[in-house]
């Protein structure tokens, strides 16, 4: 999609998009006839009405159709019509992105219409002209540049800006997880996820794509050479069916399910309690969520098949506590088919939802490639994503070669620069020390190659789990706080998830402890 085709969107749908635009609008700026009609008839809506036409340009539209000149009725009807209503639906509009790009064009088209007119004036000999019109040249003001006076109604402005961008969450996890990182997954944030190898890096980065997407927001998902095209593919369709390709990981299976650290030790009086009797009584609650293996818990629901788990209460969500594990049977009879993974395929990704995915051979991709290949999908479809995820940054290459650890805070650096500049939420990954394999938690002092890297983040999660693999038997993944950057944090503050890779799925539910 071209620049004025977006500009004109923008016009018609967005009020804060036309009201900051208005003082150094001029009709000039767009070249062409159809866009540059409607745009001005998107200007004359709002000066009469404060707000921008949205649908009140169809009106507008037909109103003024046996006016236009010749054909030109027809170029907006075939070039702008068709896909406008779509358009004009779109509740993921970037407008800081679109905003930039907009003052850059229209910096670009007063240079080229100042240029004209003196050429014009030349032309015609009028020399004189032509020179008090050069210094009389008036660039497009910086009206939608960075800059603020504190003492202008424009600050107030900038104020109640950064008070919605602090609260425009791109991702939303439900309940005890929404609550631990909702607002670090906003739009301009720069996310990290740091962990040892084979603990799910790619699937919760995976997990966070298809999310984003299906709450209507633009993901444009790299793959740096960690897997193959084909083997993402296979790991989307997976997540998507919930169902795994492989003979080993169907039939019957053990999923972890939430339950009350009070219901299991039958410590609960509520009547909202789903159970009346206890499994583990005698434990004690320490022992229960250090020790208990899974082996002991399926003892414990053989020998007690009318134990219901139980999360009822409101406390279970609002206290910390309450939280612990339990397991269920779960049945998935044949490995994913192919005919059920397009069938999902198919079922998942309507027009209403919009993933791309760009995959690379290890050591090839670079920040650089990847605002290169972001232009390219702007320019040929108008593709802006709201989320830019990254699997995973350890694996980009960098734009010029230097020392390895400044290469990486290079590296680093630059991404941090993509959440700004694109105005979209940065998600990637990273692996942490070797030192990290003989802990339990990770910590600041677990970074790899340069610790520099802390510095650029919004966020950074650690996904732990114990030494003993006890967690990953039960399905149990602890995130701890790492690094955030506004408000407190401490890494022994972690959100409990249950999940199930062999589904691929990262994240079942979650509770605090």
């Amino acid at each position: 999609m071209n620049i004025e085709r977006k500009i004109v969107i923008g016009m018609i749908i967005s009020t804060e998009f036309i009201q900051k635009i208005r003082p150094i609008w001029d009709p000039r700026f767009m070249e062409g006839r159809a866009s540059k009609r409607l745009s001005t008839w998107c200007m004359e809506y709002f000066d009469k009405y404060g707000k921008a036409p949205g649908k009140d340009i169809w009106t507008i539209y037909y109103a003024k159709a046996k006016d236009l000149p010749e054909g030109l009725a027809l170029i907006i009807e075939e070039d702008f019509i068709p896909g406008l209503n779509e358009e004009s639906e779109d509740e993921s509009l970037n407008l800081d992105y679109l905003m930039d790009q907009t003052h850059e064009f229209f910096k670009q088209r007063n240079l080229e219409n100042f240029s004209e007119d003196i050429k014009g004036l030349l032309l015609e000999g009028d020399i004189l002209e032509a020179e008090k019109l050069a210094s009389d040249y008036n660039p497009v003001a910086e009206d939608l540049g960075h800059d603020v006076d504190f003492k202008s109604e424009k600050a107030l402005e900038k104020v109640e800006k950064a008070f919605n961008q602090s609260n425009q969450t791109v991702i939303e996890y439900p309940r005890q997880l929404g609550e631990f990182w909702n607002r670090q997954l906003r739009r301009g944030a720069f996310v990290a996820l740091m962990s040892t190898e084979k603990r799910g890096k790619t699937f919760w980065l995976m997990d966070m794509a298809d999310r984003c997407s299906e709450q209507k927001h633009k993901v444009a998902f790299f793959q740096a050479g960690d897997m193959t095209e084909d083997e993402q593919i296979m790991r989307i369709c997976v997540h998507n069916t919930g169902k795994s390709n492989l003979v080993e990981y169907s039939g019957k299976m053990y999923q972890p399910v939430r339950d009350c650290i009070r219901n299991q030790m039958d410590t609960c009086k509520k009547d909202v309690r789903e159970c009346d009797f206890g499994v583990f009584e005698d434990w004690e609650e320490k022992s229960i969520r250090t020790e208990l293996s899974l082996e002991q818990i399926l003892d414990a629901k053989r020998a007690n098949k009318d134990y219901k788990p139980c999360h009822n209460c409101d406390d279970y969500f609002k206290k910390r506590g309450y939280g612990s594990v339990w397991i269920k049977n779960i049945y998935k009879s044949d490995p994913l088919t192919l005919a059920e993974a397009k069938e999902k395929f198919r079922e998942t990704y309507t027009n209403k939802r919009s993933l791309k995915l760009s995959s690379h051979a290890n050591g090839t991709l670079s920040v650089k490639n990847i605002r290169a290949i972001l232009d390219i999908w702007d320019k040929q479809e108008g593709f802006v994503p709201d989320a830019i995820i990254i699997d995973y940054a350890d694996l980009l290459v960098p734009e010029f070669q230097m020392d390895f650890r400044h290469t990486q805070n290079e590296i680093w650096k630059s991404l941090r620069g993509l959440s700004q500049e694109r105005h979209a939420l940065v998600v990637t990954a990273t692996q942490s020390d070797a030192k990290s394999y003989d802990k339990d938690t990770l910590t600041m002092a677990n970074f790899s190659e340069d610790k520099r890297k802390y510095a650029h983040v919004t966020a950074m999660y650690g996904l732990n789990q114990d030494r003993k693999n006890r967690e990953k038997q039960l399905g149990i993944m602890r995130i701890n706080e790492i690094v955030i950057r506004e408000g407190e944090f401490n890494s022994s503050n972690a959100i409990y998830v249950l999940q199930n890779l062999k589904r691929g799925r990262p994240f079942l539910g979650s509770y605090y402890i």
